[in-house]
């Protein structure tokens, strides 16, 4: 992605969030605006949305035109896959918007714009909460199918030596019996 927004001329301001992304850019010589650690180890709701909130401010003083969330995400316990989600401007193309309530109870809020700034805001703290918490499970999934495989590699290997081992005190076996043998047979 950076490789296309490079392509067509367009300044990419990246934060990162975890060491291994991090790393990666610093060794990759990519600057970075933002970095944080240890929030993808242990997120928590309050400082996700401290670290996105100043990645809004710029949005919002026209620093950025676009804030996109790229995470790795759990799909199921075999397949994780890197997840993309547009966070700023909110895409609404998906929505119908004259759509007929669902519900009775029909709630009119005083100031629309305070109220639409406020779920706007909900839905992007929420947006990087979560995208940490799906992260933090495909890490978690990744690590249990290693750990499996390395289970599993350990048995066969434990089990190719046990036929080694057993093979080798055979044979030891076998020769000291032949030369006991030939021993007895020179006695005769």
């Amino acid at each position: 992605m950076l490789k296309e927004f490079d392509e067509a001329g367009i300044n990419v301001r990246l934060s990162g969030v975890g060491k291994k992304g991090i790393a990666y850019y610093k060794y990759n010589k990519v600057e970075m605006i933002n970095e944080i650690e240890g929030l993808s180890a242990t997120p928590n709701y309050e400082d996700a949305a401290a670290f996105i909130s100043s990645l809004v401010e710029d949005y919002v003083q026209g620093k950025t035109d676009k804030i996109i969330l790229i995470h790795n995400g759990y799909v199921n316990m075999i397949t994780q896959e890197i997840q993309e989600q547009q966070l700023l401007p909110v895409d609404t193309s998906g929505l119908e918007l004259n759509a007929v309530p669902m519900s009775e109870l029909e709630v009119e809020a005083d100031n629309d714009d305070e109220l639409m700034d406020a779920l706007v805001k909900k839905y992007i703290d929420y947006s990087m909460y979560y995208a940490l918490l799906n992260s933090l499970a495909a890490e978690h999934s990744s690590r249990m199918q290693a750990m499996d495989a390395a289970t599993k590699n350990a048995g066969e290997m434990v089990q190719k030596l046990t036929v080694k081992y057993n093979k080798a005190r055979q044979e030891s076996i076998t020769t000291e019996l032949i030369e006991i043998i030939s021993g007895m047979e020179s006695l005769k």
